[in-house]
């Protein structure tokens, strides 16, 4: 007999066939498929027609695979093995879709967290692309009220009453003096020395932004009477306190490879304390897209495993 074109080839037989020959039985094999074993055994007669080759030797007491049943059996398992795992993967099909994380966050942020974070993240969904944007906390707190963007990492004093707030860690912040300074190197100095200091400020702590906790500091404390520096930019702000243009506040964790240097010198006032907490702010849940409502929750995920991670 002639060979049969491998297009007319019957797949809905030849996966009968192959749960027949995988339960060595007609009687279990129908009862796999859900049918009856007069279908099934009926099916395994048309295959044998159409491939012109017997099967299956088989009586009411024996069951086994022909030489030629038994190549067609292996083939089948290869390739429903093969069918196998394309519907897992397909099932996987929609983490691998390609989305995007748009995020702002405050400069120089240092944070193992954030860094676990996005590997974590890029690890269980590669084809998501990331943007980031630096802003100050004012600038993406108000982005996000305004609907301009969606997610945020920001120092904040509280909770946002009207956006979803998720505390992340609370970063430590100094005075900072440069090597020429005369403070450089004295363990502890009273506030009021402080004052009469010049000072290096951030411009959002000049500008009533409120958010970042060098404005905080300075209305709590009256630093900064006088102003020797100012920029937007904390690199910046650290180039001119070590300059030893005037004293300064920066983030402990930012400036800890200039203290080792000997370029900066972390002032502790007595009887204060300087830190604020880093938040991941986000719009509401039904304005995040899937990429983007998939980082929070591994932004909560890493916070429930590691709740002292900074």
């Amino acid at each position: 007999m002639n060979a049969l074109p491998q297009s007319d080839l019957n797949w809905n037989l030849l996966r009968m066939f192959y749960m027949i020959a995988k339960e060595e039985s007609i009687t279990k094999a129908a009862k796999r498929l859900g049918l009856s074993q007069p279908s099934v055994s009926n099916a395994l007669q048309k295959l044998e027609a159409q491939l012109g080759c017997q099967l299956v030797f088989r009586d009411s007491r024996h069951f086994e695979l022909t030489t030629r049943g038994d190549k067609i059996f292996q083939e089948c398992r290869d390739i429903f093995h093969s069918a196998e795992r394309i519907n897992l993967l397909v099932r996987g099909a929609e983490e691998e879709e390609r989305g995007q994380v748009r995020y702002q966050i405050i400069s120089n942020l240092v944070s193992p967290m954030l860094d676990e974070l996005l590997r974590l993240y890029h690890q269980r969904h590669p084809s998501v692309v990331f943007q980031s944007e630096v802003q100050n906390s004012q600038a993406i707190v108000r982005s996000i009220q305004q609907g301009r963007g969606t997610i945020g990492f920001c120092l904040l004093a509280k909770p946002m009453v009207n956006l979803p707030s998720i505390r992340l860690f609370r970063e430590e912040f100094y005075v900072f003096c440069g090597a020429e300074h005369p403070l450089f190197g004295q363990e502890s100095v009273a506030l009021r020395d402080l004052q009469r200091e010049p000072f290096i400020s951030f411009a959002c702590a000049t500008e009533g932004m409120g958010l970042e906790p060098m404005s905080v500091l300075r209305e709590g404390t009256r630093l900064g009477n006088r102003i020797n520096g100012l920029s937007t930019n904390i690199e910046e702000v650290r180039r001119m306190i070590v300059a030893g243009m005037g004293i300064g506040i920066l983030p402990l964790m930012t400036a800890q490879d200039d203290i080792r240097r000997g370029d900066l010198w972390p002032i502790k006032i007595t009887d204060e304390t300087i830190g604020a907490d880093v938040y991941l702010v986000h719009a509401p849940r039904e304005k995040l897209s899937p990429s983007e409502q998939k980082f929070v929750d591994i932004a909560q995920e890493l916070l429930a495993i590691y709740p002292d991670m900074v």
